[in-house]
């Protein structure tokens, strides 16, 4: 680990610690999956023409955090992983493989507190194409996977960019002006604390209000427990499946669905 982020790590727990058990504020999936971001930021490691970052992660929670998540905690660890994919794609990263999340119940780990283990591990062996044994010295494919013959050499793949996005929204703030935002099927978690992945600038949206993603081929709105609540064409819900043209109502911010895949 490099000194800075040593560093940064020991503040941090000096000003979370004592303010979580002061106020007993239960855990968001966003700080996990920050947590996790934070990991893969410290660990990475620089090549000449890449950079690798871990590819699993043991999440370690005191026991009642952990109960705290209830039935979410089932898909909680998928979601993750799928954040920390979403999130290698976005900074150019290299992971092994898909990232895999596991979620441990830690009585040594202080309430509200959240350690990540970050670690390299090389995938499973893959299937190995057809090839001219004279070629066995040939260098990665343009997928830029390792073949399978290489065992014993880190197998590593660029994350591609994606296809085309799970849906397109298009955000109306309270001035009126507006923006298009693409999902491409990752948790979107949605509030006025800059740890969302989409920030909303108004005062009656909650510091983690929602959180849209996919799930079994469909878009999903979950409000999280906020203040003020959440509205979709006009109706105060909890949790909806969306289609084209549904208004997500947000604070004084509005979310217009404009494409959902079929996909």
């Amino acid at each position: 680990m490099r000194p800075l982020a040593a560093l940064e790590r020991f503040f941090e727990r000096i000003i979370e610690r004592p303010s979580a058990r002061l106020f007993r504020a239960r855990l968001q999936p966003v700080q996990v999956q920050r947590r996790i971001e934070r990991a893969m930021e410290t660990e990475r490691l620089s090549g000449a023409d890449r950079i690798l970052v871990p590819n699993r992660f043991r999440v370690r929670l005191h026991p009642d955090d952990l109960e705290g998540f209830g039935d979410m905690s089932v898909t909680l660890a998928a979601e993750l992983a799928d954040g920390a994919l979403a999130f290698a794609r976005a900074h150019r990263y290299a992971v092994a493989d898909m990232p895999r999340v596991d979620l441990a119940a830690d009585p040594a780990v202080a309430r509200g507190d959240i350690r990540v283990d970050a670690r390299f591990a090389d995938p499973g062996p893959r299937p190995a194409d057809p090839v001219d044994p004279a070629s066995s010295s040939e260098p990665p494919g343009d997928d830029g996977l390792l073949d399978a013959r290489h065992a014993t050499r880190t197998m590593i793949f660029d994350i591609p960019r994606a296809e085309p996005p799970l849906a397109r929204l298009r955000e109306v703030r309270p001035d009126g002006t507006q923006r298009e935002i693409e999902l491409d099927g990752a948790s979107l978690t949605i509030g006025r604390s800059s740890e969302n992945a989409l920030v909303l600038h108004d005062a009656r949206v909650s510091r983690h209000h929602a959180r849209l993603q996919a799930r079994r081929g469909t878009l999903v709105f979950t409000d999280l427990r906020s203040t003020n609540g959440s509205r979709v064409n006009g109706v105060r819900v909890a949790e909806v499946v969306l289609g084209e043209g549904d208004r997500i109502e947000v604070g004084d911010t509005v979310l217009v669905v404009e494409t959902v895949s079929s996909g």
